[in-house]
C-alpha cells in the first residue's frame, strides 16, 4: 500500500495555537512497564494499520528494550485511559513518536486539546528544548494532519513510500 509520510515541527513553544480546553481530559506520566504502553498503542494503530498493532509479545518486548529511555504519557478522560503519547529526547530535540487516541474516544472532541496537552509537555522535556517533531501518515486518521497545522505545526517534509508491514 502506498501512503503520503508528512513530517511537521515546531521550532518555538510559541508557535503553538491551543485548542479548546476539554474538561476532564489529563495527561500523565505512564511507567514503560505499564501494561498500557502496549495495550494503547495496538488499540490505536489498529485501525490505522500501525506495523506496531501486529507485534507479538516477544517483538514487543525486544522493541521496548531498543527503546529504553521513551517516555510515555496517559491521556485520560474523565479518569479512562483515552489515548498515548511517547516521546523520544534527544539533546535539545524532541520527536513525539506516538500520539493517539483509542477508538471509542475518536470523534468525541479530543482531538485539539489533547495534541495542545502533548505539545506543550514536549516543550517541557528538558529545559534547552529547540524543536519538537513528529510525523503522520496519509492512512492515519483524517483529521490528524489537519489538526496538527491548526496547532502551529508546519510540514517541513513528505514523501511517497511504500506502507512497511
Amino acid at each position: 500500500m502506498r501512503e503520503t509520510v508528512s513530517y511537521l515541527e515546531m521550532t518555538a513553544p510559541g508557535q503553538l495555537v491551543p485548542a479548546a480546553v476539554v474538561p476532564g481530559l489529563t495527561l500523565t506520566p505512564l511507567s514503560p512497564e505499564s501494561p498500557l504502553v502496549v495495550e494503547l498503542q495496538v488499540r490505536i494503530g489498529a485501525p490505522h494499520g500501525w506495523p506496531s498493532a501486529r507485534r507479538t509479545a516477544d517483538q514487543w518486548t525486544t522493541w521496548l528494550a531498543e527503546h529504553p529511555d521513551r517516555r510515555y504519557w496517559l491521556l485520560a478522560f474523565e479518569g479512562e485511559p483515552a489515548g498515548l503519547l511517547a516521546y523520544d529526547l534527544e539533546a535539545d530535540v524532541v520527536e513525539i513518536e506516538t500520539f493517539g487516541l483509542v477508538p471509542e474516544f475518536v470523534g468525541r472532541g479530543l482531538g485539539g486539546h489533547a495534541l495542545t496537552l502533548g505539545l506543550e509537555q514536549a516543550w517541557q522535556l528538558a529545559p534547552d528544548v529547540h524543536r519538537v517533531w513528529l510525523h503522520t501518515s496519509s492512512v492515519d486518521h483524517p483529521h490528524a494532519l489537519p489538526n496538527y497545522h491548526r496547532r502551529g505545526l508546519r510540514t517541513f517534509r513528505t514523501e511517497e513510500r511504500e506502507r512497511a508491514s
